[in-house]
């Protein structure tokens, strides 16, 4: 597998909030070099695909993208969906999570999480 980073502009953003989550949560579960955060979709959900959010090792078809100091894994693919996405942690009364802002979705679900194009 390739271990190159990509050079061109990164298809999605993270908050500073986001940033500061994900850097938290990589320390509190301990993991090694080899690990990224993995960002894609998967079919299913309310509305047709979910979003993939998780640390993991990287896979054949992996592009590899330096963001805000956070590697990360998404494999080629999932590029068209995600372009242009920004991800942000909301830690309020109301809500607490990850929050997806994709301008490709045509319609999300209520969660938050499923969306269709």
């Amino acid at each position: 597998m390739s271990t190159a980073v990509e050079t061109t502009l990164a298809p999605v953003s993270f908050t500073p909030g986001a940033v500061k989550e994900l850097l938290k949560l990589k320390d509190q579960q301990e993991l090694g070099d080899d690990f990224g955060l993995r960002i894609g979709v998967e079919g299913g959900g309310c509305s047709g695909m979910s979003y993939i959010l998780g640390f993991d090792q990287q896979k054949d078809g992996d592009q590899i993208y330096m963001i805000d100091d956070i590697k990360v894994y998404m494999h080629k693919a999932h590029g068209l969906y995600l372009v242009g996405m920004q991800i942000d942690f909301q830690d309020g009364l109301n809500a607490r999570g990850f929050t997806f802002n994709n301008p490709n979705a045509a319609s999300t679900c209520g969660c938050g999480t499923s969306f269709s194009v």
